[in-house]
């Protein structure tokens, strides 16, 4: 598989997307988890959803609980979470995992098209982002730390592009 759209996941609401859904657009996919520290984040992402979606963007965001067991509700309780608190409205996806044998394969994909620090493959942290090309192309691999505000260039020129 040598594109994002050839994978699919399960929206938070259970059923079946094929993310050749988003073909086209520029995506920026986030393992996110509701009791971490870089949850605050959520919000610098609805941002960058709300002003950009109209030009083709859209965060597609992958609860996780692999890390300090930071994402330990079930889907309607990170969904409740997620619109209360910050009134998400980009496609949010079921808990999965992104490390080990039990690895979503979008992430075993992910992970293998641009390393991490110092070539590492293993997702480190929650927030760990993705930029995806409109072709379906990982243009870029970000970590917790990098704030969503942070990304605005780098999304301007894959719109661009």
């Amino acid at each position: 598989m040598d594109t994002i759209y050839s994978f699919s996941a399960r929206a938070i609401d259970g059923r079946d997307v094929s993310l050749a859904e988003f073909s086209g657009q520029v995506l920026l996919v986030v393992n996110v988890a509701s009791e971490c520290s870089f949850t605050p984040q959520y919000a610098g992402l609805e941002t960058l959803y709300r002003d950009y979606r109209e030009q083709g963007f859209s965060v597609l965001a992958f609860p996780c609980n692999q890390f300090g067991s930071q994402e330990p509700g079930d889907a309607e309780q990170i969904s409740r979470f997620c619109a209360s608190r910050y009134g998400i409205t980009f496609p949010l996806f079921e808990k999965i995992e992104v490390n080990g044998p039990g690895a979503h394969p979008l992430y075993v994909w992910l992970k293998s098209q641009k390393a991490g620090i110092l070539g590492s493959e293993s997702i480190k942290w929650n927030f760990s982002k993705f930029l995806v090309d409109r072709q379906g192309k990982v243009i870029q691999r970000l970590g917790p730390t990098a704030k969503p505000e942070s990304l605005r260039k780098a999304i301007e020129r894959a719109l661009a592009s």
